[in-house]
């Protein structure tokens, strides 16, 4: 497939050459598919931005490989250190006090004091890191506030000749953006992912709260509108409107009729989060004009579920 690249040591040498002479790639990550460019040049990180015409005062997420090379740029507490330990390589991302001698673009924070930043447990885009000399600023591989992407595919169908390299990763095992926390001022999750609320309290010992506040803007997902197919969508629905495109979840909705469309019909709250995006692409790909939703239960990865949907139907 045209500007895909199989995962092997010469696709890897060449995805880090491209990086190097401050060009953006597509990586896959556990999460969903990332746009990745040198976090330490403005001018890749501005390319970031051109690309996925995204507004300059959302920041991106800095991918690192290990804890030493964090710590040239970042300010980490004990709190940082407990959840690391906990959960880090994996899908979750930590606002922390950016060094004021960090070498990271100040584009790539929006010009913040702090700085979002995550280890991803993805083999590939870990192998691709530790031969690299610099973080990578790593945001979802789509058009700002559109569907993110879980396959190279999908990398493709957002961005068709605009991205000349894609590595290819499979299907994200987890399929929706990390959860974060934010570690500077008030603790408290600023997006719901795979790690939930009650697992970060539990590490910390305390009760996190998830931020209802988006006007100061600390890191991707805080927009209003964000993860849209582009076509209206009606949540915690009975029944589909007429010619509507119906997601539903679990083993009481038949799938004889074309327009349903079942997140998992075991009712396995993974497996819906890992089909979400793709079936929210695959309906618009379709033609459908509109889209309704089941109540999707609300625990677990339900709540990453329910905020992606809720920000796709703003």
């Amino acid at each position: 497939m045209k500007n895909i690249y199989k995962n092997s040591q010469s696709n890897l040498s060449k995805a880090k050459r491209i990086l190097s002479k401050n060009n953006v790639i597509a990586v896959p990550t556990e999460t969903v598919y990332g746009l990745a460019a040198n976090a330490y040049s403005s001018k890749s990180v501005k390319k970031i931005y051109k690309m996925k015409k995204r507004p300059r005062k959302n920041p991106l997420i800095i991918h690192y490989h290990n804890l030493k090379d964090l710590k040239k740029d970042a300010y980490l507490d004990e709190k940082f250190f407990k959840l690391y330990k906990k959960f880090s390589p994996g899908p979750l991302t930590y606002i922390v006090r950016k060094k004021e001698n960090s070498k990271i673009s100040s584009i790539a924070n929006s010009n913040l004091k702090t700085v979002a930043i995550r280890f991803p447990r993805n083999k590939i885009i870990k192998e691709l890191l530790r031969s690299l000399k610099f973080p990578l600023a790593i945001p979802s591989a789509n058009i700002s506030s559109a569907v993110s992407p879980v396959s190279s595919n999908d990398v493709l169908d957002e961005f068709s000749d605009k991205i000349n390299f894609i590595l290819d990763g499979g299907i994200s095992r987890i399929g929706l953006e990390s959860t974060v926390i934010n570690l500077c001022g008030k603790t408290q999750i600023l997006r719901p992912g795979a790690i939930s609320q009650k697992q970060i309290s539990k590490v910390l010992k305390k009760k996190i709260s998830v931020s209802k506040e988006t006007t100061i803007i600390k890191s991707p997902g805080q927009l209003k509108k964000h993860y849209s197919p582009g076509i209206p969508i009606k949540l915690n629905c009975k029944r589909a409107d007429n010619k509507a495109a119906f997601i539903v979840f679990g083993k009481k909705y038949k799938n004889n009729n074309k327009n349903i469309f079942n997140l998992s019909r075991r009712g396995n709250l993974e497996e819906a989060a890992r089909k979400l995006y793709k079936t929210l692409r695959k309906i618009k790909n379709l033609g459908f004009k509109e889209i309704n939703v089941v109540k999707i239960p609300n625990n677990k990865i339900g709540i990453a579920i329910n905020d992606r949907l809720k920000k796709a139907a703003y």
